[in-house]
């Protein structure tokens, strides 16, 4: 089985801030797979990094994916800090851009809450709700 080149750097910045928040969620892990960091409570539900498919590809080093919402989905794609990745936008995946300044990591946090909220079993999300 090939192995797929390593795809970030350890000591990026805005990588650390996703770790803080993605693996605060009860049950969550990090794996590495296809060469970038993905994090998991059961299934995976933040990906750090990626890119879009087709001619016109485009390489997001300093992208998170999380699953969007179906009804929150229209507006985020309107939003031209979104992009659909490749491979996991057709599954209702959308990734933002989180390595600049202008970054709101109070979206940031929203985002990822929703897409574990989406993925993880439901004792999980009972164990996050017993800590608000």
């Amino acid at each position: 089985m090939p192995t797929h080149p390593i795809m970030f750097e350890e000591d990026d910045p805005a990588l650390a801030r996703v770790r803080t928040l993605a693996l605060a969620f009860p049950g969550a892990e990090e794996r590495i797979s296809h060469g970038r960091p993905w994090f998991h409570a059961g299934q995976a539900f933040a990906v750090y990094g990626g890119g879009t498919k087709g001619p016109d590809s485009v390489r997001h080093d300093h992208g998170l994916l999380v699953h969007v919402d179906d009804d929150e989905r229209p507006a985020r794609m309107a939003d031209p800090r979104f992009f659909v990745p490749a491979y996991v936008g057709p599954k209702g995946w959308l990734g933002i851009d989180v390595g600049t300044p202008e970054c709101d990591w109070t979206e940031v946090a929203e985002l990822i809450d929703a897409s574990f909220r989406w993925v993880a079993p439901a004792r999980l999300v009972q164990e996050l709700d017993g800590r608000i």
